[in-house]
Parts: C-alpha cells; sequence; structure tokens
C-alpha cells in the first residue's frame, strides 16, 4: 500500500510539473492574439533577443516591453493563429502568425525553463 502512495505522489508530481510548463507559453500565446504587451513581457527573462524585420537586439525587460509595446500599436494586431507548438528539455517554443493591420509576421516564441518557471528568451518577427 505504501508503495501504491509513493507511485500516485510521483505521478502527481510529474503530472503538475507538466501542467505548471504549459501554462507559461499559453498564456503568451494568448498576450500575443489580444496584443497585449505588458501581459508578454511578464514571462521576459532579465534579457530578451527580440527581432522584427527592421532591426534586432537584446533587451532589457523593461526595454523589451516598451519596443514590443511599440510594434504593437503601429502594427495593430488583429490576432495570432499557432501554427506549431512543441518542447524539448524544458524549453518550450511556438510558431505562428501574427495577423495585423500592417500584414502578416511569421513568429516564433522561445521560452526555456528557469528555477521553477518558463520565461521567454527570444521573439522573432518575420516578414511573411
Amino acid at each position: 500500500m505504501k508503495r501504491f502512495f509513493t507511485i500516485v505522489s510521483i505521478s502527481f508530481g510529474f503530472l503538475l510539473t507538466s501542467f505548471t510548463v504549459k501554462i507559461g507559453i499559453d498564456d503568451v500565446i494568448t498576450a500575443m492574439k489580444s496584443g497585449n504587451a505588458s501581459q508578454v513581457a511578464k514571462y521576459f527573462d532579465n534579457n530578451v533577443e527580440i527581432t522584427m524585420p527592421d532591426k534586432s537586439n537584446s533587451y532589457s525587460k523593461s526595454q523589451g516591453e516598451l519596443v514590443l509595446k511599440d510594434f504593437f500599436t503601429t502594427s495593430m494586431v488583429k490576432s495570432f493563429d499557432v501554427i506549431h507548438k512543441g518542447e524539448n528539455a524544458g524549453s518550450q517554443y511556438c510558431i505562428g502568425n501574427l495577423i495585423t493591420k500592417a500584414g502578416t509576421f511569421r513568429t516564433t516564441i522561445y521560452m526555456k525553463q528557469k528555477g521553477d518557471q518558463q520565461v521567454l528568451q527570444e521573439l522573432r518577427f518575420e516578414n511573411h
């Protein structure tokens, strides 16, 4: 009986860890759909790599939020469609199309496990 509870406890722990990992990327996707830079920035690592058609740089959390907010405001986000989503060794990624009034951008989101949370390390927008 003791062995049964140990197995159940370990299984439950893996389930919770798996669930927690998925929350980060799904929250970022939801924020992307509405063009909410502040919500996306909540997941930024201390430094985040942001690549856009006209510029690419590594930014601090606060700088990255301003750059993303400016991009969302000028482009006027309509929606975000997920093409593919996956994970590998604690990292998560999502490839999708950010649809804006300025056009469609193929978007890559890369998140990595850091401590007990997923952090966004790279955000890439390419003309589609």
